[in-house]
């Protein structure tokens, strides 16, 4: 996924780089670049960080002697 997103914000760098002015080059970075992508990780990203999130909770919740039994 990371390999992706790398390729497109090099592509909008480059479309950034040919704009006439600086102005428009940042803002076409910003927003054909930077802001769909850390939009498109960030939703791809949600699954993660809900399970991170149940073993977390799942972890607290656990008292200290119980993940290691003893016969």
């Amino acid at each position: 996924m990371y390999i992706i997103a790398i390729a497109w914000l090099y592509v909008t760098f480059l479309m950034a780089a040919t704009e006439s002015s600086v102005t428009a080059g940042i803002l076409t970075f910003v927003f054909y670049g930077l802001m769909p992508c850390g939009l498109l990780i960030w939703i791809l990203g949600a699954p993660q960080r809900k399970r991170k999130k149940a073993l977390l909770e799942e972890e607290l919740s656990q008292p200290d002697g119980a993940d290691s039994q003893a016969d």
